[in-house]
């Protein structure tokens, strides 16, 4: 099964390259290449996933050169869950898209710039979560970010184009710290290699690895808009289109919470830094639910919610227990699929009602019956409604947090039932005002609903776009999954404290990696 590992990487990577030479002139073809290749990545991750969880990590060295000299792939239960759950996310995402511009005479997401460019994001996500050094980690992140910086700006609007810059403003400052904290760490210790600097950052200096620890915090902080580094975030994501706003907020966010993980359980386990994370998580909560509630347009709002529910996953990284490990995987794997699926129905909502801003919609719960549906699911999700997935992911980080205690760790605890009431408040006041109002009382600057008369008040003209059959097939794709971790919520449980059982004991890890015999004393794991 080691062969398998680059091919998450390669195969998108090489597709990407084979569609620039198709180029357009062959719809068909470009099409269906996407969704081969997508669906096979969705295959390899789940036996890649399937046999580190049976037989344990999994590595394989490209170009044969051994560790820690060259570049190191690794699968374990971590990587090998965030990696099939994202390929799955990925391939519903590109199949709304093609249905979107198979529906369109103008297409949003064009055949030449999206499909290569979501590919390289595609193959940058699966080098991220199989990294087994920084450096191939901040390569992973770069091929990720340089498709994103594309696809952000798509269409060229005077708006994308501005909350493009802001994008690649905050997250080339962020590739930059990323960049010296692995300069800081290789001149301390002399290797990149994740499973070496296990070993060797325990013989450093504390100073010198809080240092490291806090760049790399920082700069991961920024990729998952943990408050106060979120500010761009609501401001950039709203503006792409409906796919490529989905595939950002559902998934990029967490390849920041990935290398938080990564990073804190293998190379600085321990709780130095449980307080600063704890008061993030705190604020990331408040502030991301309080600026939910006040919003106007539901791509801000759901912006926003996003920024709370990254509070959930600090709150779980920061207590660092096995169970608290465990629920905070279950709760990202949860949150990549419910918040791309709600960015889904939000692309279904402005295609029917025109708009995504709340004071223009209303009505669309008698014309579009199967919208309010797609959205209520996943908003009571998200919102966490027993016995849905979103429930049993916060009811794991409650009971961890009770089970730690402590005054500030019981605070978070309280924020977090807080922000989850709010959060369903705010998705219920939205769900009301697209769907239950009636379209009579929407205020709407092109037509005045004042003049609309009660007996035509049902005929309102809520939109003319028509919606695909593949856009909404892709939309409850994501929901029947987001629901199956209801159904399979103990199985998939019991392999989340798997995963956390070798967060908490990396030795595994490091002995997948480390050479059977190489003559490096510093690979021994100290006791």
């Amino acid at each position: 099964m080691n062969a398998l590992l680059p091919l998450p990487v390669l195969l998108p990577m090489l597709a990407a390259g084979v569609k620039i030479v198709v180029g357009p002139r062959h719809p068909v073809v470009q099409r269906v290449i996407s969704v081969l290749v997508l669906s096979t990545v969705v295959v390899v991750g789940a036996v890649l996933l399937v046999t580190a969880d049976r037989h344990g990590p999994q590595t394989t060295q490209i170009g044969g050169w051994p560790a820690p000299v060259g570049i190191t792939l690794i699968v374990d239960r971590l990587s090998g869950a965030m990696l099939t759950i994202s390929a799955a996310v990925t391939l519903c995402v590109m199949i709304y898209a093609i249905a979107q511009d198979m529906a369109d005479r103008e297409p949003v997401t064009p055949l030449s710039v999206f499909h290569p460019t979501f590919l390289l994001l595609v193959s940058g996500v699966a080098d991220s979560f199989l990294a087994g050094d920084l450096f191939n980690l901040f390569v992973g992140f770069e091929i990720m970010l340089t498709a994103s910086y594309v696809l952000i700006t798509l269409g060229g609007t005077p708006a994308r184009i501005r909350a493009g810059m802001t994008y690649i403003m905050v997250a080339l400052m962020s590739s930059m710290l990323f960049l010296v904290a692995i300069a800081v760490l290789y001149a301390a210790t002399g290797t990149v290699n994740l499973a070496q600097l296990a070993v060797r950052v325990r013989d450093l200096p504390d100073g010198v690895a809080r240092i490291a620890e806090v760049m790399l915090l920082v700069a991961f902080g920024v990729k998952a808009a943990v408050f106060p580094l979120s500010m761009w975030l609501p401001d950039s994501y709203p503006t792409a289109p409906a796919p490529v706003t989905a595939v950002f907020a559902g998934l990029l966010t967490k390849i920041g919470i990935y290398g938080m993980l990564r990073t804190e359980t293998l190379l600085f386990p321990g709780h130095a830094l449980r307080v600063p994370l704890l008061i993030f998580a705190f604020a990331s909560m408040l502030v991301g639910v309080f600026g939910a509630m006040v919003q106007v347009d539901l791509n801000r709002l759901l912006s926003f919610t996003l920024v709370s529910h990254i509070g959930y996953m600090i709150f779980g990284l920061a207590m660092s227990t096995r169970s608290a490990l465990g629920a905070t995987l279950f709760y990202v794997l949860h949150h990549i699929t419910i918040q791309t699926s709600l960015f889904l129905v939000a692309g279904l909502i402005e295609r029917r009602g025109g708009s995504t801003s709340l004071r223009r919609l209303g009505g669309l719960a008698r014309s579009s019956p199967l919208i309010g549906a797609l959205f209520f699911v996943p908003a009571m999700n998200l919102g966490g409604i027993p016995p849905l997935s979103g429930f049993l992911g916060k009811l794991g980080l409650v009971d961890a947090g009770l089970s730690l205690g402590g005054p500030l760790v019981c605070a978070v605890v309280a924020t977090a039932l807080l922000t989850s009431l709010l959060t369903l408040y705010s998705l219920v006041k939205a769900w009301n005002q697209v769907f239950w109002r009636a379209p009579r009382d929407a205020f709407r600057t092109d037509e005045p609903a004042v003049d609309v008369p009660e007996e035509d008040a049902a005929d309102w003209p809520v939109g003319t776009a028509r919606l695909a059959p593949g856009m909404v097939g892709a939309t409850v794709a994501l929901i029947a999954l987001s629901l199956a971790y209801t159904v399979a919520g103990g199985p998939l449980v019991r392999l989340t404290d798997r995963a956390a059982d070798e967060m908490s004991q990396p030795a595994r890890y490091i002995d997948t990696v480390r050479p059977a015999s190489n003559g490096d004393t510093r690979w021994i794991v100290p006791g």
